[in-house]
């Protein structure tokens, strides 16, 4: 049975502290229309579902379809970017883009919900640095160097990379890395291989975050953090938000939603347009996997409290770029489950607390203060509100 947050839980989420690291959610105000201030019937993350949970933050990712928009991939985030600032502008008495502390610190207190503009993989990049600056003063605060196609200038953790394809960062990679600590742009290292990983937080002068990844020491997938990784981002600050997908945080989840993938009603969905077929397979995907138990998820946050400390662990769901997320913990209403579930295993409500947003509401504090008052989402950059 679906176990109920404690008062004492209860409590803690009313102060909205979850501060989720990766959701993909905009992509389905851009191609399906949706208005995600309102409670909608498909994916799973708008405000409505997001308060109730208790979400006071999440990064906002633009993930950009290396194969759909190959052609002009900073178009595609561009228009992802538009989709953000519309969303603030309808609902601005309950969302806010925020560029810095300064103004996460004013929405929280007016009662919104704040969203952090990010970019999953640096192909909108295009091998430029005046894009990443572009980005920024569109408001981007959190890059994801590499998705799972590799870069020129970054491999991915996946197979498939040739031989003109660097092992970690390239010299413009490093580049890269650096502007960003100059802007005051948080590094992500999820989908990062292990050498870009560790070439990233060498060179980074700020703490860096791996923002939807899981512990490999409880699955041996290539999308999840070695404990040796674990330790090296808790060496230099940095927090690894754990993502909620099955399919990295457990082998017979895995099997189980490739053996989905296989069955005659899942190829069905080709037919179908891409955003289409994503909601449609996540529906199939709920309706015909055996559940993943909430408590797997639990199991890979507590050993990455074990290996990496309590002040380095965070959440990075990856609603809306995941299928189905685990039992109980279908949508954003349901980080309250979660928190019970961790408080009942162990974390006092202060540790709760830091694991649930405060960890990775530090290093954007820290990262962002580089540019202070002088770099932030500024009215010229933002349109005028058009309703609430």
């Amino acid at each position: 049975m679906r176990p109920d947050p404690s008062p004492a839980v209860r409590a803690l989420l009313s102060r909205l502290p979850v501060f989720d690291a990766h959701a993909d959610t905009i992509g389905r105000a851009v191609d399906l229309g949706e208005d995600l201030g309102s409670r909608t019937e498909s994916g799973h993350l708008d405000l409505v579902r997001g308060r109730e949970g208790g979400l006071g933050a999440f990064v906002v990712v633009a993930w950009v379809d290396p194969e759909l928009f190959a052609a002009d991939p900073r178009a595609r985030a561009d228009a992802m970017f538009d989709a953000a600032h519309d969303l603030a502008c309808r609902h601005p008495t309950r969302f806010r883009l925020v560029g810095n502390a300064a103004e996460l610190d004013r929405a929280r207190a007016d009662g919104c919900i704040s969203g952090i503009l990010g970019i999953e993989g640096g192909h909108p990049l295009e091998g430029r640095l005046d894009r990443l600056h572009e980005f920024f003063e569109r408001g981007l605060r959190v890059l994801t160097l590499v998705w799972n196609n590799h870069l020129p200038w970054v491999r991915s953790c996946r197979d498939g990379a040739g031989a003109d394809i660097p092992p970690g960062l390239s010299e413009f990679g490093r580049e890269v890395v650096s502007e960003m600590n100059q802007l005051g742009i948080v590094v992500d290292l999820s989908h990062a291989a292990e050498q870009s990983f560790h070439d990233a937080l060498e060179q980074s002068a700020h703490p860096v975050i791996a923002s939807h990844s899981g512990c490999r020491a409880l699955h041996d997938h290539p999308r999840n953090l070695t404990d040796a990784q674990l330790r090296a981002l808790a060496d230099r600050g940095g927090v690894v938000g754990i993502v909620f997908h099955p399919g990295f945080l457990d082998a017979g989840a895995r099997a189980e939603e490739a053996r989905v993938r296989a069955t005659p009603a899942w190829r069905a969905l080709d037919a179908l347009p891409p955003a289409e077929r994503f909601l449609a397979g996540q529906a199939l995907m709920r309706r015909d996997a055996s559940p993943l138990p909430a408590a797997r998820l639990v199991d890979h946050i507590l050993h990455a409290i074990d290996v990496a400390g309590i002040d380095h662990v965070g959440l990075g769901s990856d609603f809306d770029g995941i299928d189905r997320g685990p039992e109980w913990l279908e949508d954003a209403s349901c980080y309250g489950t979660l928190a019970e579930l961790l408080h009942r295993r162990g974390l006092s409500l202060p540790d709760l607390e830091k694991v649930l947003g405060g960890n990775m509401e530090r290093v954007f504090r820290e990262v962002t203060s580089i540019g202070s008052d002088a770099f932030h989402l500024t009215p010229r950059n933002r349109p005028e509100p058009v309703g609430v």
